[in-house]
């Protein structure tokens, strides 16, 4: 199976590496091994890392595939810690480069498989790929991330983050400076008109609500608290973008390259930094916090020494 990319013009004179991983929302290291496995091409010819990306041309993406897409590959995650082990569910530290789950043209590492390398028992309920899977973050997303061990667990869970009574609380680093400095983000994202693997704000798409607040100014961009109302594919993104403030290194949704650059980023400032959700069995509340990850944290730091 080949995946075809068509490079947007903000990536446009960007490495190889460093688009690739953006238009895949994958780590830089990971989009360099595509790129020297010889998996990558343009127009017929082998990309390497340091080459350009131009504007219009088509990325071609042939990796090699499972023999089945939605086969649970047991292997070990690097990156992958445990915030908080139960009896009933473990909360993860999902590191940037890993999927929640198999899917198809997915051929990364993921949560279900890391977990089940490393011995943990998870629920069986849902489908078999999604074992335990109560929510997910996207593959560029890093954070805290809840998977039930039980059946009970999963019942609970899934319910919970349906009735959205689970307090999931985001960091990102936004470019600029957000007016007001707290506020409320009501807008329906659908798919992007022009570009199908993106999201935009459009007027008959799904009802989409965000929270946000300013922790800390930095000049050229802002640490921002983020409470989702709703769960939509890359919504933060996609509201941060449509004020025009997106997200630091978010070259798809606008970031600007050179910035991304000063400050380290091959990936959007984006981090799952706080979940907090009623224990499914005795009822307390539970809350578990994800440190920065050493990318996130090395452009604060750099912001923070330019202020």
């Amino acid at each position: 199976m080949t995946d075809r990319h068509p490079v947007p013009e903000e990536l446009a004179g960007s490495r190889a590496d460093a688009g690739l991983a953006a238009l895949l929302g994958v780590s830089r290291s990971a989009a360099a091994q595509l790129l020297a496995g010889g998996h990558v091409t343009v127009q017929g010819k082998p990309v390497a890392k340091s080459d350009r990306l131009a504007h219009g041309s088509v990325v071609e993406i042939d990796a090699p595939e499972r023999r089945d897409p939605l086969e649970v590959v047991v292997e070990h995650v690097d990156g992958l810690e445990i915030l908080l082990d139960d009896e009933d569910f473990v909360v993860v530290d999902k590191p940037v480069g890993v999927a929640a789950h198999p899917s198809p043209g997915w051929v990364g590492p993921t949560v279900v498989g890391g977990l089940a390398a490393d011995g943990f028992r998870i629920s069986t309920s849902g489908a078999p790929e999604r074992a335990g899977i109560v929510h997910r973050l996207d593959v560029g997303t890093s954070g805290a991330m809840v998977v039930a061990k039980t059946e009970h667990a999963y019942t609970v869970l899934k319910r919970a983050f349906k009735e959205r009574t689970v307090d999931k609380v985001y960091h990102a680093v936004v470019q600029g400076l957000p007016d007001p400095l707290e506020g409320t983000i009501d807008a329906p994202i659908g798919r992007h008109p022009g570009y199908d693997w993106r999201f935009a704000v459009i007027e008959d798409g799904r009802p989409s609500v965000t929270h946000y607040e300013v922790l800390e100014a930095f000049g050229r961009a802002s640490l921002v608290e983020i409470h989702l109302e709703t769960g939509r594919t890359h919504q933060i993104r996609v509201h941060f973008s449509a004020l025009h403030h997106p997200c630091a290194g978010d070259l798809t949704y606008g970031a600007d390259p050179r910035l991304a650059a000063e400050l380290g980023l091959t990936r959007q400032w984006l981090h799952a930094r706080r979940l907090g959700f009623d224990h499914p069995r005795s009822g307390e509340w539970v809350q578990v916090t994800s440190p920065y990850p050493g990318d996130l944290q090395y452009a604060i730091d750099t912001l923070r020494g330019d202020r």
